[in-house]
């Protein structure tokens, strides 16, 4: 684990404990390959918030790597009537109200797995198989450590060698923050393939922690229209190898753009470890965000 700076909150200290987490979980991906989804199979992936983003991710990967046809949706917009050979809910409180309602009108027509942080949560009962990832569980209301842990697992199990992702997490944690990108005054985040849901994930973390003005796109939108917000003092991040000719448009029209040739997932790390640094520098607490819980529990009137 790398040392969190001094007085540190737990968010930084969960934010630190990454590399160590992705070791494990890539160490794992073996024990839990014979829940996961199969090689061929047609596949659905479901979550809320961070864990629809997570879902992105994997989807994109799944497909590219040839393992069969994978959706993500946000769990509220499942489409029921749609047939699949497993569905997978990622949830880290085993608790979140549209992931619980989703396996529960699917059951019995599809096998579910859930991948979840808490043992003795009703996720546990409410899908067929479960993957708990106990060690990667979170005090935070901002979610890190789990979201990209679990990501790591399931890019183990489609046969990724992570080790380089590891060390590029460590480097991400050793590196400096430069002054410009905490003073900046507004942030895009672009990916492509893959890192869509990892720009997607990165926007949120930076709405959530710091409260900041930020914007998420395929890589190759941004010059169809969310360019035209670029300017001094802002700044276009790339999660992944930039499209050619992006980053000289960007310091065309007079912003900042962000590459680090880190593993995207490790680049995240960066993305979460400026919106701490953000809101810490504008006097806000990034373990208590404004108007956020740790899970999201809907009462009978919504």
């Amino acid at each position: 684990m790398a040392n969190p700076p001094q007085g540190a909150g737990h968010t930084e200290t969960e934010i630190a404990d990454q590399p160590g987490c992705w070791r494990r979980a890539a160490a794992s991906a073996a024990e839990f390959a014979p829940v996961l989804p199969r090689a061929g199979e047609r596949v659905a992936v479901v979550g809320c918030g961070t864990s629809w983003f997570v879902a992105q991710s994997y989807a994109a990967l799944r497909e590219a790597a040839g393992h069969g046809e994978t959706d993500a949706f946000a769990a509220s917009e499942f489409p029921l009537g749609r047939r699949y050979d497993r569905l997978l809910t990622l949830t880290r409180s085993g608790t979140t109200s549209e992931v619980l309602e989703v396996l529960g009108r699917v059951a019995g027509t599809v096998p579910t797995v859930a991948i979840t942080a808490d043992p003795a949560t009703p996720v546990m009962d409410a899908a067929d198989e479960v993957v708990v990832l106990e060690y990667a569980d979170e005090r935070s209301v901002v979610q890190t450590r789990f979201a990209t842990t679990q990501l790591a697992l399931l890019r183990a199990h489609l046969g990724e060698d992570l080790s380089t992702a590891v060390a590029d997490a460590e480097r991400a944690l050793a590196q400096d923050l430069p002054s410009e990108l905490i003073e900046a005054e507004q942030f895009t985040f672009l990916g492509r393939g893959w890192t869509i849901g990892l720009a997607h994930e990165a926007a949120l973390k930076m709405r959530e922690a710091a409260g900041a003005w930020t914007e998420s796109y395929p890589a190759m939108e941004y010059r169809h229209g969310p360019i035209s917000i670029t300017a001094p003092g802002r700044v276009t991040w790339m999660l992944g190898q930039a499209p050619d000719g992006l980053a000289k448009q960007v310091v065309g029209v007079g912003g900042m753009m962000a590459v680090s040739g880190l593993d995207p997932l490790a680049d995240l790390v960066r993305v979460q470890r400026l919106a701490v640094a953000i809101a810490r520098a504008h006097g806000a607490d990034p373990d208590t965000p404004r108007n956020l819980t740790r899970s999201v529990i809907l009462d009978a009137d919504g």
